[in-house]
């Protein structure tokens, strides 16, 4: 499963997951910093990404207009990169049957 994780995370989190997601990268990588959230949704789309992101814009977006992209949304408030990277490495499973899933465009993470 290829992640795409949005601006409010930190880039150094594709290091310590890019094991369990290979592929993964984060927007920065992409030049998509500071970019319109359509952009980010176009290229997730576009390249097979599934959106990572603690924005509500793109839960709303998700509702709105299904997928693909996927989305996995971070409910986890401001918190250090190293519980991101546990929230994303303890639930792999979780998110491994998301990506299978067909029927499902949201999976909402939280600790």
């Amino acid at each position: 499963m290829r992640l795409l994780l949005d601006e409010n995370l930190s880039d150094r989190i594709v290091a310590q997951i890019i094991d369990l997601y290979p592929e993964s990268v984060h927007v920065k990588t992409l030049a998509l910093i500071q970019s319109d959230d359509v952009l980010i949704w176009e290229c997730a789309k576009a390249n097979k990404f599934v959106i990572v992101s603690k924005d509500s814009d793109f839960h709303q977006r998700s509702l709105l207009y299904g997928h693909p992209p996927k989305f996995i949304y971070l409910r986890v408030g401001n918190c250090p990169t190293s519980k991101i990277v546990k929230v994303l490495r303890d639930n792999f499973a979780t998110i491994s049957q998301f990506g299978d899933a067909q029927q499902e465009s949201i999976l909402v993470l939280s600790w």
